[in-house]
């Protein structure tokens, strides 16, 4: 057994197990060599700038993605020789959330909950509870297409957590939502974490909000870990995640100009 497929001290396997998960389309390599772990209740910020390959990594682990190489597990379940066990196992909600814009928000969560076989004894139970947790429930009724951006945003998220999955992968979570949608789906997000013990991924470009609920962040360039440490170690001597990024960032950047020119670059 690798050291990342160990269980925890509590006899639980780590929630994501990533091992030298690589992707390559022709001769670009989108990820390369990724490995990370997150234990069972974690919040864990994944960043990167654009196009360093975090939604193709979310895309994998969700198993919509194959691998060029190496593999990871979802609570203890790999995501392709294990694959149905490993989706029931997540909720994920995309950057743009594939919806029906003719049902209602209702019907679309009480549709995705029978696609990941939530019971019928406790499904409209289910169903009701992902409404009220998304600010939901007073628009239950109207077709999808009539919401706005910011509450197609919360649809998306009902449907990832109606199942109660034990991971939850978010690209951008917040995207199109006001101030107020921001902080209640932030608290959501929290909460998920800490009484529901839900394991949080999140991949955002808001810094803040990775301040707000984040335990640790794992930060990826060119498709490479460059980071991957506590959140409360990176800002303990006063600089910002925005300094900290920027100085990781550069040096990374720099280090990769010299690999390619050579010693003498």
């Amino acid at each position: 057994m690798s050291e990342a497929a160990k269980p925890t001290a509590a006899g639980r396997p780590p929630a994501i197990e990533v091992e030298k998960l690589s992707k390559r389309y022709g001769e670009h390599e989108a990820v390369c060599d990724l490995s990370f772990v997150v234990q069972p209740g974690e919040v864990v910020g994944f960043l990167g700038p654009n196009g360093a390959g975090k939604t193709t990594t979310m895309r994998m682990l969700t198993g919509f993605l194959p691998p060029s190489d190496g593999t990871a597990r979802i609570a203890g379940h790999d995501i392709f020789a294990d694959a149905l066990a490993a989706r029931r196992a997540i909720g994920y909600l995309p950057e743009t959330p594939p919806l029906y814009p003719e049902m209602t928000p209702a019907a679309y969560v009480d549709f995705v909950a029978k696609l990941k076989d939530v019971p019928r004894a406790g499904r409209r139970e289910a169903v009701d509870r992902a409404l009220e947790r998304c600010g939901l429930s007073e628009v239950r009724g109207r077709e999808i297409r009539q919401l706005s951006k910011g509450y197609r945003q919360r649809v998306g998220l009902a449907q990832a957590i109606v199942h109660e999955p034990q991971v939850l992968v978010l690209d951008e979570p917040t995207v199109g939502l006001d101030p107020i949608q921001i902080r209640e789906i932030r608290a959501l997000m929290a909460e998920l974490a800490t009484s529901g013990g839900q394991t949080v991924i999140l991949s955002t470009h808001i810094l803040a909000e990775v301040e707000a609920i984040c335990q640790r962040v794992v930060l990826i360039a060119r498709g490479r870990k460059v980071l991957d440490q506590p959140l409360a170690e990176l800002v303990a001597g006063g600089s910002t995640l925005e300094e900290v990024f920027t100085r990781v960032l550069t040096r990374d950047e720099a280090e990769s100009a010299a690999a390619v020119g050579g010693p003498s670059a």
